[in-house]
């Protein structure tokens, strides 16, 4: 086990928290978790499609697929981010763009829309839905356009609101979102498999929930809009006014034939991580996958705590999170949520010999490059200073990315993940 090892290198810590990341993706892949929950089609009579949205959703596509087998009868769409597709043969997979919306996103709504239209009581859908979902299937509600939407996502992007405010703005300008698809579906049955990428795993924020019954209200939307300034067209304010434009709600009829199953969170990523850091030696502190706030905050607060409930540590402690951190923007600089929270641990950190971290998003890209993350080690702050780098500058301009680019090593690069459980952060304190 590391912990038993009589000398042991800062690089080899840092491995070790690139196997923690490692195994906190591994729990939660498609190919793994979708086929226990897929239904016995043996007895079916009707037709079965598979429609889906998200960074996840056409690897989900291709397991439902390979558990089937070719002699099953599937049809279907789904949409994925640009370059997560997956092989499949007789579902459709679309590449759209994340997290603005293009056109090709608007195309893969309708074909999906059009897939679930006029569909029977003996028909059943699967819906495979994801994180990202909600970018990836724009569909504009009558009366506005891509641009509205484009425009108002890069608003909710950039202003520090939380996933479950944005989404309840998504979901009053969309004709698909909120439960929307559910109803196009209805009579058929429906069941949504929905990995999650929310602090609290409600099933109606994930992807903006096209399936779910929406507890939120255009009023709510509205107050979003007020509260963090932005600026709509009249259409908008005309459109979300309008009582004939809500969502259904959970009382709604349509969903007594809807069944939904979460069949991955963020907190079954941590606790993959933590079985693997135990197997090693190291004692854990999981503090959940449901941790929000602004980044910096988060991290500076997190080292804060461990730096004094651990100093008189005589073992090694992992602390691991997840959850979704904002960012409010104010510099013009690149990276993302994670990057700036390792940028932030790092200053706070301040080289104690003590601290290592990790921080990373479970899809392979954080922020504005497909970067997962970022890592620090206590050798980060000197390595920086020789260069005449300035951390603390870096994190004014909201420039995570390019400080950790300048230090070999210290960026993490997944590529695509293939599944979507939100944040992943570890610290790591040795005595």
């Amino acid at each position: 086990m590391l912990t038993e090892r009589v000398t042991t290198s800062p690089h080899e810590y840092q491995e070790f928290l690139k196997a923690c990341l490692d195994e906190a993706l591994k729990a939660c892949r498609p190919a793994y978790i979708v086929p226990p929950h897929l239904p016995d089609l043996s007895a079916h009579k009707g037709r079965v499609v598979v429609i889906g949205a998200g960074k996840a959703s056409a690897a989900m596509a291709a397991a439902l697929e390979s558990h089937y087998g070719p002699d099953t009868a599937l049809e279907g769409v789904v949409v994925t981010r640009y370059g997560y597709g997956a092989p499949t043969d007789k579902i459709k997979i679309i590449e759209a763009a994340h997290p603005v919306p293009d056109a090709h996103g608007q195309g893969a709504a309708t074909e999906i829309l059009n897939a679930v239209n006029e569909l029977t009581e003996n028909d059943l859908v699967i819906a495979l839905i994801s994180g990202g979902g909600s970018a990836l299937m724009p569909c504009p509600a009558h009366g506005i356009s891509l641009e509205d939407k484009r425009a108002i996502n890069k608003a909710l992007l950039s202003c520090g609101a939380p996933i479950d405010e944005m989404n309840c703005v998504r979901k009053h300008i969309s004709a698909i979102k909120g439960g929307q698809l559910a109803r196009t579906a209805y009579p058929a049955q429906v069941l949504s498999l929905i990995i999650s990428d929310v602090p609290d795993n409600d099933p109606s924020v994930v992807a903006s929930g096209p399936t779910c019954p929406d507890p939120t209200t255009q009023k709510d939307a509205l107050a979003i809009i007020e509260r963090y300034g932005i600026q709509v067209p009249d259409r908008v304010w005309t459109h979300l006014q309008d009582a004939r434009n809500e969502t259904p709600k959970p009382d709604d009829p349509l969903f007594a034939r809807a069944e939904t199953k979460m069949i991955a969170r963020g907190l079954d990523a941590l606790n993959a991580a933590a079985a693997y850091a135990e197997s090693q030696g190291f004692e854990v502190l999981n503090l959940g996958d449901a941790l929000e706030g602004e980044a910096r905050d988060v991290a500076r607060d997190m080292i804060r705590m461990i730096k004094t409930t651990a100093q008189h540590r005589t073992k090694p402690l992992l602390v691991l999170s997840g959850g979704e951190t904002t960012i409010t923007l104010k510099g013009m600089g690149a990276g993302g949520r994670n990057q700036e929270f390792a940028l932030a641990a790092m200053i706070e950190a301040a080289g104690n010999p003590h601290l290592y971290g990790l921080a990373a998003d479970t899809d392979g890209i954080d922020g504005n490059r497909d970067i997962a993350g970022a890592l620090f080690t206590p050798q980060t702050l000197p390595l920086a200073q020789a260069k005449g780098v300035s951390p603390e500058e870096y994190l004014e301009d909201n420039n995570s990315y390019t400080f950790f680019e300048q230090l070999e090593g210290h960026l993490i690069d997944t590529g695509p993940t293939l599944t979507n459980v939100n944040d992943f952060r570890a610290i790591l304190w040795l005595p």
